[in-house]
């Protein structure tokens, strides 16, 4: 399913669970304390900066694409990251692949956490 878009074009921002307002929480407390890392706000997000780069955006009370995720930034993926985002259902499949800019990753549990770090740990890992 596409995504509404919203004004001009962009996507559609829906509110934030509370729930997800809770996991974006403790998502970010764990990545806010790698080396280098800190934050900014932008349109209801928060980014997440390696020194000068971005390669994150956890929700606070808006979203992008739907009310429970995500988004990370992998400049270029590796087969076998491209592989692996593509077979997972949580991935986003219009935000994966060359011309993607951005990848979502809904979070439909707490268990979902855990991927949801490996996740952002391979945009960090990738943001020098």
């Amino acid at each position: 399913m596409k995504p509404k878009k919203g004004k001009a074009g962009r996507p559609a921002m829906p509110r934030v669970s509370d729930e997800m307002k809770r996991w974006s929480a403790m998502l970010g407390a764990e990545i806010a304390g790698w080396p280098n890392v800190c934050t900014r706000p932008m349109f209801g997000l928060l980014g997440y900066y390696r020194k000068k780069t971005i390669f994150a955006a956890l929700p606070v009370t808006r979203t992008i694409g739907t009310p429970n995720a995500i988004i990370f930034k992998i400049k270029s993926m590796t087969p076998e990251l491209l592989r692996r985002a593509k077979q997972d259902p949580r991935i986003d499949p219009e935000r994966v692949g060359p011309g993607a800019k951005w990848t979502s990753f809904a979070v439909h549990s707490e268990q979902d956490l855990r991927d949801a770090i490996w996740w952002l740990n391979q945009a960090y890992d990738r943001a020098k």
